[in-house]
C-alpha cells in the first residue's frame, strides 16, 4: 500500500515572527503540532473557521495556530500564530 501523499508547510512571514516570538517551550509545542500537519492537515480537533473557505484552527494550550489548506497543491499554509485572546482580531 503506497504512503499517503505528505503536504508540504509553507509560512507566511508573519506567523515566523509570531512563532519566533513565542517562549521556547510552547515553541517547540506549536512547531511539533505544524510538523504533524504535513501527515494530517486535519487532525482531531481541527476547527473550520467561519466566513473563510478554506481556514482551519488547530489548539495548543492557550495558543492557536491559523492554516488555510491547498488541498490541490498539497500544501498547509500557515497564516497566524498567536494567543487564543488575540488570534481572531487580524483576521
Amino acid at each position: 500500500m503506497p504512503d499517503a501523499p505528505r503536504f508540504s508547510i509553507v509560512f507566511k512571514k508573519s506567523a515566523v515572527k509570531e512563532l519566533a516570538r513565542c517562549e521556547e517551550s510552547m515553541k517547540q509545542r506549536i512547531s511539533d503540532a505544524i510538523g504533524h500537519l504535513s501527515v494530517d492537515p486535519l487532525p482531531y480537533g481541527a476547527i473550520k473557521l467561519e466566513g473563510f473557505e478554506n481556514f482551519w484552527r488547530i489548539r495548543i494550550g492557550t495558543f492557536r495556530v491559523v492554516y488555510e489548506i491547498q488541498a490541490d497543491a498539497l500544501i498547509v499554509y500557515v497564516v497566524h500564530i498567536a494567543h487564543r485572546k488575540d488570534i481572531y482580531r487580524r483576521l
